[in-house]
């Protein structure tokens, strides 16, 4: 599971003309899914970016968790996190889970998040989404299941 992670002091998605999705302050996410990705990777992903402390404390150190601040949580599904550039000029997208097995884990992603006391929203599995931020820093990260060591 890759996670393109966005302070942000707001965010939307729109789908075909209409707001389904809003959020304050708080992290944008979007979700690429891994073929073999599983419930494991669904916890860590979770659990990291509920303690990842990258909110600026009164002296500007990087010392707040989304948990510290009562953020929010915007969460975007995202397949081309997976893209292949390496050969070509078009990217692969091999490593992408299917649908059928990628929404389950996004759903579950938010739902952790939620356990976890945040309030979340979500875009729309699969539709044609235009995300609106303002990235707060700007401060983006990229997480990754396979550098968890």
């Amino acid at each position: 599971m890759r996670v393109l992670l966005q302070r942000v002091s707001e965010a939307s998605v729109e789908v075909r003309g209409r707001e389904v999705a809003r959020i304050g302050a708080g992290l944008l996410l979007f979700v690429g899914v891994h073929e073999e990705d599983s419930r494991e990777e669904v916890d860590w992903m979770a659990k990291k970016i509920a303690d990842l402390r990258i909110f600026e404390d009164k002296t500007g150190k990087f010392n707040l968790s989304l948990k510290s601040i009562e953020g929010q949580v915007l969460l975007v599904s995202q397949f081309t996190l997976y893209g292949d550039t390496r050969r070509g000029r078009r990217p692969s997208f091999t490593l992408a889970a299917p649908p059928e097995h990628a929404e389950p884990l996004c759903a579950l992603l938010a739902a952790k998040l939620r356990e976890e006391g945040f309030h979340v929203e979500e875009g729309i599995f699969g539709a044609r989404m235009r995300v609106a931020l303002i990235n707060d820093g700007p401060v983006t990260l990229l997480l990754d299941h396979n550098s968890r060591t």
